[in-house]
């Protein structure tokens, strides 16, 4: 996953931008880059350690009707290896896909950021409103 994308989706966490930034661009991707995105995706919701009790919560919140496959799927749990499955899923469930990824991803993000903010080896938890921290992270990558 590309820094840059990387940098929007902890945006998304920190409520700075909304997903249609992130969904939008999302399907821009070919099915190959799609399924890295969510692979991408899958990785940062680990880092942001979420709970399976948090399924519940990431449907009501990406407004995606709980019958939808994807939405079937995490309730079995957010262990990675669940992920995988909704990753997996044909290209016309991608979209659900990543709007689960991002609303599971935001509500574990948020527990983590509360505590870990600002801490200096963790960028993904610096205020990312301040484009000087952004430049930061991008000089970090770029070496």
């Amino acid at each position: 996953m590309k820094i840059d994308d990387v940098i929007l989706i902890n945006k998304y966490g920190q409520g700075l931008i909304s997903d249609k930034e992130l969904l939008d661009r999302f399907m821009l991707n070919d099915l190959t880059q799609k399924r890295n995105y969510l692979k991408g995706m899958i990785g940062l919701i680990g880092q942001s350690k979420p709970q399976d009790s948090d399924a519940e919560t990431a449907i009501l919140n990406s407004k995606l009707k709980p019958t939808f496959t994807p939405c079937i799927l995490i309730k079995k749990g957010v262990a990675s290896h669940n992920l995988q499955k909704l990753a997996e899923l044909p290209e016309p469930e991608l979209l659900k896909v990543l709007r689960i990824f991002l609303s599971l991803f935001k509500i574990a993000y948020q527990r983590r950021f509360l505590k870990e903010k600002n801490i200096p080896h963790k960028w993904w938890y610096w205020d990312l409103s301040l484009e000087n921290n952004v430049q930061k992270i991008l000089a970090l990558n770029n070496t």
